[in-house]
């Protein structure tokens, strides 16, 4: 039991050569996601309007992850958490617009799940929640991982905040879903999750955010309409669909929503 509570997968941080600078990143911090970080709060603070452009993966990254379906699934994901938890201060606009601040993003790395062991594992966490109170942990064997990269620049091209980060599924946050990009999918939130703090405090956070959801962001979480329309160009969020699918570990494109694309006419 003490194997299967502390299982988790190791990731670590990786640089790719992408970021315009590595210089000023701070040394490695974090226990169950490591980053490095920079942030400029005075650059930060004279931004109004952001654009996001579509994550890529790094070499290294995609051929692990054959699928070109697979790997859109974790860009979209993750572009997608960003667009909405950045609208919470600024004014989100379409990648071909101009705009303030343009927030960049690279998948570094990626352990691809075992599906197998994921379909086990719910197999055994779904089984043992009809006969037990609450569900074992699940299996800590064929974790997934991700590795992201990042950073936004103003207009000049000039760094305003950079943060490399990685970080595995583990047995207790991470439910299992039958797909080579199952935790990597869920991981890429996390990712947005972490960086668009920085961008929105316009400093390193401390400790857990523990503040409620805008009702922005619940709307979005829902599958709604995105408070921009520029955050429709990553696809819209399964909500309660996809929550329950997780829990019973369907693949995510079997509930994930396509991009929508943007009308400019």
């Amino acid at each position: 039991m003490a194997m299967v509570i502390s299982g988790c997968t190791s990731v670590p941080i990786k640089e790719t050569g992408t970021l315009t600078s590595y210089s000023n990143l701070g040394p490695p911090k974090g226990t169950i996601a490591k980053k490095r970080l920079y942030v400029d709060g005075q650059q930060l603070a004279r931004v109004k309007t952001v654009r996001i452009v579509p994550t890529t993966f790094s070499f290294g990254a995609a051929v692990r992850i054959k699928s070109e379906t697979d790997r859109a699934l974790v860009s979209n994901a993750l572009d997608r958490a960003l667009c909405v938890s950045l609208s919470d201060k600024y004014q989100m606009v379409s990648a071909g617009e101009p705009a303030d601040l343009t927030v960049r993003s690279v998948v570094a790395d990626i352990v691809p799940t075992n599906k197998a062991m994921a379909g086990a594992a719910t197999v055994v966490s779904v089984g043992t929640g009809f006969i037990l109170p609450v569900s074992v942990p699940r299996l800590p064997f064929g974790l997934g991982g991700l590795a992201v990269e990042a950073e936004a620049v103003d207009s000049n091209g000039v760094q305003s905040a950079a943060m490399l980060w990685a970080r595995g599924a583990n047995s207790i946050q991470n439910n299992p879903r039958v797909s080579e990009v199952g935790d990597a999918y869920g991981l890429a939130t996390k990712f947005a999750s972490d960086f668009s703090r920085v961008l929105i405090a316009g400093k390193e956070p401390k400790g857990l955010d523990i503040s409620l959801p805008s009702r922005q962001r619940m709307q979005s979480w829902f599958g709604g309409k995105p408070k921009y329309a520029a955050c429709d160009a990553f696809g819209r969020a399964p909500g309660l669909i996809g929550a329950v699918a997780s829990k019973y570990g369907a693949p995510p494109q079997w509930t994930e929503k396509k991009p929508k694309p943007i009308v400019t006419h």
